[in-house]
């Protein structure tokens, strides 16, 4: 395995992101099991955007701006209704004892939105994945593939590292309700920017 490639897959897995917002969300919110199924749900989320660079589907993204920018928009708007469930205690920040709990499905299915709705992971893959098959690979296909399962172990286990640690520190956190508070302005306020940053990017 080329070392620039896991150097460079742990640098972008370990920069924050929605994915790993989310999981630190579920963390505090609702413990290490729930932050687990994050992780998993994000992993996922990541498979249809590796599909797409792998198949060459991520150039339609790349070379049609009316795609890009639906594809765009519709990740913004999920990123601010993120935002704003989460500042109304119901979204991923809610500890309420008396509200039902999120089954796992439902967990899972909320992570593979948050990445399955920027196009931005389709066209970063279709330009990373390539600079890591040489010219001269028998198999290019199988190449990528083997690169991009790679990409998702390493995307699970660091993902689950960031859920574990929120959740070792749930009971610090839940115990002091304007820390609470702060948190969910804090979560709110970066799933926005998030939103505002993927609304202002570029193909």
């Amino acid at each position: 395995m080329n070392l620039d490639f896991l150097i460079t897959t742990l640098i972008v897995v370990v920069s924050p992101g929605t994915g790993v917002l989310f999981t630190l969300a579920m963390g505090l919110s609702r413990g290490a099991r729930a932050s687990v199924v994050a992780a998993f749900g994000c992993t996922l989320g990541i498979v249809p955007h590796m599909a797409a660079a792998i198949l060459g589907l991520a150039a339609l993204l790349h070379a049609s701006a009316l795609a890009f920018e639906i594809f765009k928009y519709i990740g913004v708007a999920y990123l601010l209704y993120m935002a704003w469930s989460t500042l109304k205690e119901h979204g991923a920040l809610s500890v309420d004892g008396n509200a039902p709990e999120r089954s796992s499905l439902q967990v899972i299915v909320h992570a593979i939105l948050i990445n399955i709705l920027n196009p931005k992971l389709s066209i970063f893959f279709f330009a990373f994945l390539p600079q890591f098959v040489s010219a001269d690979e028998a198999k290019p296909l199988l190449r990528m593939s083997e690169l991009s399962a790679v990409f998702m172990l390493l995307t699970f286990v660091v993902f689950v590292g960031y859920g574990l640690f929120a959740a070792a520190i749930r009971n610090h956190v839940i115990s002091r309700p304007r820390v609470l508070t702060w948190m969910r302005r804090v979560f709110a306020g970066a799933f926005a920017a998030l939103g505002a940053k993927l609304a202002l990017a570029d193909r």
